[in-house]
């Protein structure tokens, strides 16, 4: 079975906010730099030998956005959505955090997906979290990741999408 997905303006809307909050960001792509692979025990014979491991790593490129910038932006969010001003950032764990608000059932894991998309597109962000409160909601998000990526490819210019679910036990 094939599903069909319908853009809803409000969606894509949504999307937009989030990606305006950043308005102002230069797409950098993503800031390489050296991992530090620790020491490595010697191979016991008879190991097999998958090779060197590349020290080589990807992260976001800094914000280079001041809190001032930023929080000048939300507000230019809300003001557009009606939606009282914040008179100050949280910042407690980077540059800020966003809460997006929207009712059962209208599609915010759509919104979330939609808008690591938009991010990626306007400003080069490759690096994402998505933490959920359980496995049956775990397992929707990554069922939404798979129903929808040809839609998102199609939006898209067919960029692709890589995602796993994190294990710390791997």
């Amino acid at each position: 079975m094939k599903f069909k997905f319908k853009v809803q303006q409000y969606q894509t809307d949504a999307a937009d906010a989030v990606a305006s909050v950043f308005e102002g960001q230069p797409n950098q792509g993503a800031s390489v730099y050296l991992r530090d692979l620790g020491r490595k025990p010697k191979r016991a014979q008879g190991e097999i030998d998958f090779g060197d491991e590349s020290a080589e790593g990807y992260a976001n490129a800094p914000v280079a956005l001041s809190g001032a910038d930023i929080l000048a932006n939300v507000r230019a969010v809300q003001r557009r959505n009606q939606i009282p001003e914040s008179e100050e950032l949280f910042c407690g764990m980077g540059a800020c955090q966003l809460d997006v608000e929207m009712e059962t059932g209208t599609g915010k894991t759509y919104v979330y997906i939609r808008s690591i998309y938009e991010l990626n597109r306007r400003y080069g962000i490759t690096k994402f979290v998505i933490v959920v409160p359980s496995v049956a909601i775990r397992e929707g998000v990554l069922k939404s990741f798979q129903t929808t990526r040809k839609h998102f490819e199609t939006l898209y210019d067919r960029m692709p999408l890589d995602y796993f679910v994190y294990d710390s036990k791997d």
